[in-house]
């Protein structure tokens, strides 16, 4: 049983910057890959980033390339998204997800969810 916990989200202009972070607890120590998704109103979740628990596998989905980057402190159980250059298409409420086993999949075939956390990025 793990539970994830996200933080961060709020509002903020085009072009700045937002650090989400996942808080990871309860069987932490079967988490290999965390990921972070996003779901816009009326659109499907989509893939956002992913990383491996050695941290030496990552994915990012072509939208978000070279704005965002992924990290995770395994010592603490906490996992990043660093947002920066943000757009108002990057409005969305924001999910962390984790599985035990596995390479980063772009699916939702995950084990776990958090609650998800709101970002509104203003024009």
């Amino acid at each position: 049983q793990v539970q994830l916990v996200e933080s961060g989200g709020g509002l903020v202009q085009a072009g700045g910057s937002l650090r989400l972070s996942c808080a990871a607890s309860g069987r932490t120590f079967s988490i290999n890959v965390m990921s972070w998704f996003r779901q816009a109103p009326g659109k499907e979740r989509e893939f956002v980033a992913g990383i491996n628990r050695s941290g030496f596998s990552t994915v990012y989905a072509d939208s978000v390339k070279g704005r965002f980057s992924i990290s995770r402190d395994n010592a603490k159980n906490l996992v990043y998204l660093q947002m920066n250059n943000l757009k108002p298409e990057d409005t969305a409420v924001y999910y962390c997800a984790a599985k035990a086993y596995g390479v980063v999949t772009t699916t939702l075939q995950y084990d776990n969810w958090g609650q998800g956390t709101q970002v509104t990025v203003s024009s």
